[in-house]
Parts: C-alpha cells; structure tokens; sequence
C-alpha cells in the first residue's frame, strides 16, 4: 500500500497532481495522494453514468458484490488497520473496530430489501409504490471515521441500485484510496469510483451536472454550500452536519457507575465523533463528585501514537483542529471555568492535547455553545431537570443527545423531549447497521442506515396496472 491511486471506470488513475497525507502522531508527511483535476472528475462521473442502466437491473449482483467487499475487507484487514491509524492518528484496536464495523455494514446492506407497498390490488386494478434507484450518487466523507462513514454511504447506495464517484476528505485519503483499489474487481467497472483532492474537488462534485444525489458528511459551513450548490439542478441530498451533544445526568445516577461510560461517550476517537458527548450537565448534588470522577479518568488514560501498544488515546487528526480545541479551552479558561486536568498541547512532535475536563462551564462560552470536536469536555452544573433540558435544546445543534438515571422509565420520557435526532438512556454512541442516523435543526437533512437511509438513495414511484 506503498503506491495509491484513484480508482475510476475500474482502472488505476494516478490524477494530474499530488499533495502530502500528514502523520498526526508526528506532524509530518509520510506519504502523498493523487489529486483529481476536472478531466479526472469527468472520467469519474461519466464511468458511474455508463455502469448505471446495467446496475440498476442487477439485484443479484448487487448483493453478491456487496458481500464479496465485505470479503475483501475482511482479507484487507491486517494490512488496512496501520494505514488507517498512520493517516488518522486512532489506536490500532479502534482502527480495526472501524474496518469491523465497515464489514457489517456491508453485509446488512446485502441482505437489506426494498419494499413494495401495495396499495390496491383487485379485479380492476394493483397500485404498488416502489422505490427505483436516482442514478450517480457523488459521496464526501470527513476524517474522523474515514472509512465508516464512506460505507455508511456507498453500502446502501449500491444496494439501491446507484452508482458511486467517493471523495474522502484530503486529510486522510489513503485507507479510502485503498479501498477503491481492493474492490476494483468486486464491483463492475465504474460502479464504484474514489477520486481524491481538496475542497476545490468537493465543490466540483456538488456542481457537477452528472449525479442526482449527494451524500456529505462534514461541518454545517459546508454543509450549508454543498445545499446551496446542489440546488442549483434539485439535487438530492443527505447531509449528516456537526453536533453538540448533551448528556443529562439525572441525581439518582451515582458518578461511581455512570463516568466510565460518559468518558467514553464523550472521548472516543479523542473527541472527534459527531454525536459524542459535547456538553455534560450534571445535577448540583452530584456535581464535584462527577468532575472528580472523569478528571480521575481523564489523568490515567494512555494517551499516544496508535500504533504504539496499549494507548486509548490518539492524537487530534490534523493542525487547524488542534488549534480550535486550544483555543476554545483557552477561552472558557478566561471566562472563569475551572481546568481541572490537561488544558494543553503535549511537549513533543504529534497533534497531541491532554484530555481536559471543564469544571463551572457555562452556556455563552464556546466551548459550550460551539462543537470542539476534540478532547475537552465542559461539565455545567443544573438545579431542576426541566431547567437542564431547556438549556440542553437551546443550540441550533440537534444531533442526539442522552439522559441517564437510575430509572430508565423516568430517563426515557426526559430523553424523548431532547430536540434531536438520536437520543439515548444510560449510554451514548450506541449506532448500529439497521438504526436510523440523522439530525434535526443545523446539524442535517434526512437521515443514514437503516431502512430510511437506504431509501434515501431512491425515489418513490407509484405504478399503477390496468386489470381490466
């Protein structure tokens, strides 16, 4: 995996340039990525044109292929997981829970079918409501999870007939560039293709007069101008955009049995999940009990490169996010909330920042009001769980959310007035091949997984047959 290309019409293409791909446990380059110019974007889009008519019709084949990618990620597996952690900066384990996870998506999605309501059906006539495939599907994915959320794209996609022209975002293009390459010969010539590039390449493909659909997952800035351009020719589109997260501890939860899980719903993959826990609140009654409990956890986690053994910890991804968390750490510092551990780089090469709990955080600070996306989480304290949840909604984030008590009964109700998309009781970042993935408010348009997230790759068509 020394050498990467482009896969496009299901052959290697080496671009018209290249840029460097940064190691974020060392901060330098350690490796380049081709970069598609126009006429590379145009091959693309017009391979996924031509494969289309034949793929659509091929329902067989479709799921073969889609459960021979999982073959091949499963082969791929050994090989795939360091490049994943070089590129990314996530320990080996969760590297290899990534691949795991992009192997079971490809299997639901093989046997994943697509429904048809039957309406009427008699002596005169059957109205059925079916669900045809919208063509080329142009797919953008972030860096936190750079495979994953490429399969939660391109796994359903073909599964419903379209075909694909896959971006990966220019910090981590490499496992994605992989991937294209191990399923050139899965796949029928152009129903997958992975071109690679900056956000000139993005903003090429949101424009491009070729696809029907665009599936984007990244910030609401951009989200917002992916919209904007996709409108111009009614482009369909999912966007799945940023989060702030809120966890409500309810004063029944004791901080001995719940921090453990809040820690890791709030620092999986160093911070860098969209639905992780962005802002805890906690009732005064538990409050320093709480904070002590996740700065224990916070001081003895393994931070360090992933490829090193034991580490639970990575880096931040790349240089401009690691200077955003510093900066909105430094900004609650000096509205008055409490560093209560890490609140900086650390010393050496790498994107490295402690793990940081933020104790009397308060809503008007960033690092409150604004998602982090990075390893520091503000803990506010609350009087009254309705006052907890009214600041919980008031964001125009609405992603998921979670409540947690000694009675779920109690913590269910609470969770199902939280304004988002996924919301869950006594845990957090429980996502899954068959649940629905989506936000309210800015933070998306429609929703992935599941079947709403295979049927947004569709159109609904109403067929109605004269009997008689």
């Amino acid at each position: 995996m020394s050498e990467f290309s482009m896969t496009v019409g299901g052959e290697r293409l080496a671009g018209s340039g290249s840029f460097e791909v940064v190691d974020p446990a060392t901060g330098k380059p350690f490796a380049s990525a081709p970069e598609a110019g126009r006429e590379d974007l145009d091959r693309a889009m017009d391979a996924a044109a031509s494969a289309f008519p034949a793929w659509r019709r091929d329902e067989a084949g479709r799921r073969a292929a889609l459960r021979g990618a999982a073959s091949r990620l499963r082969e791929a597996l050994p090989d795939l997981a360091p490049l994943l952690t070089r590129e990314q900066g996530k320990p080996l384990a969760r590297a290899r829970e990534e691949i795991v996870g992009c192997i079971a998506w490809f299997e639901y999605a093989a046997a994943q079918e697509i429904p048809v309501e039957v309406l009427r059906d008699d002596a005169e006539a059957r109205i059925e409501v079916r669900h045809p495939p919208m063509g080329v599907v142009a797919a953008i994915t972030p860096w936190n999870y750079p495979l994953l959320l490429a399969v939660w794209k391109v796994a359903p996609a073909l599964r419903a007939g379209n075909t694909v022209v896959l971006k990966p975002s220019p910090f981590t293009p490499l496992t994605t560039l992989a991937l294209g390459d191990l399923l050139r010969n899965v796949f029928p010539p152009g129903v997958l293709n992975v071109v690679s590039g900056g956000d000139e390449l993005g903003a090429w493909m949101t424009s491009h007069p070729v696809p029907r659909k665009i599936s984007f997952t990244g910030s609401v800035a951009t989200g917002v101008r992916v919209a904007g351009s996709a409108a111009r020719d009614l482009k369909r589109l999912t966007l799945e955009l940023g989060g702030n997260d809120a966890a409500i501890v309810l004063p029944d939860a004791e901080p001995g049995r719940v921090a453990r899980d809040l820690f890791g719903g709030a620092f999986a993959n160093s911070g860098q999940v969209c639905s992780a826990i962005k802002r805890l609140f906690v009732h005064e009654s538990r409050y320093d009990e709480m904070v002590e409990a996740l700065a224990g956890l916070a001081r003895g986690v393994r931070m360090g490169p992933g490829l090193e053994p034991d580490v639970e910890l990575g880096p931040v991804n790349n240089l401009p996010q690691l200077e955003r968390v510093e900066a909105l750490v430094e900004d609650a510092r000096a509205a008055g909330a409490r560093i209560v551990c890490g609140g900086r780089r650390r010393e050496g090469e790498g994107y490295f920042y402690e793990p940081t709990i933020v104790a009397d955080a308060a809503c008007g600070m960033r690092l409150v009001d604004e998602e982090q996306f990075g390893p520091a989480l503000p803990v506010l304290r609350y009087r009254d769980p309705e006052e907890a949840l009214a600041r919980a909604n008031d964001t125009p984030f609405g992603l998921s959310g979670s409540v947690w008590s000694a009675d779920p009964d109690r913590a269910a109700e609470l969770a199902g007035r939280l304004e988002c998309g996924t919301a869950w009781v006594n845990q957090h970042l429980v996502i899954l091949p068959f649940t629905p993935f989506g936000g309210h408010k800015h933070s998306g348009v429609g929703v992935e997984n599941g079947l709403p997230g295979l049927l947004g790759f569709t159109e609904s068509q109403t067929l109605h047959i004269r009997k008689a």
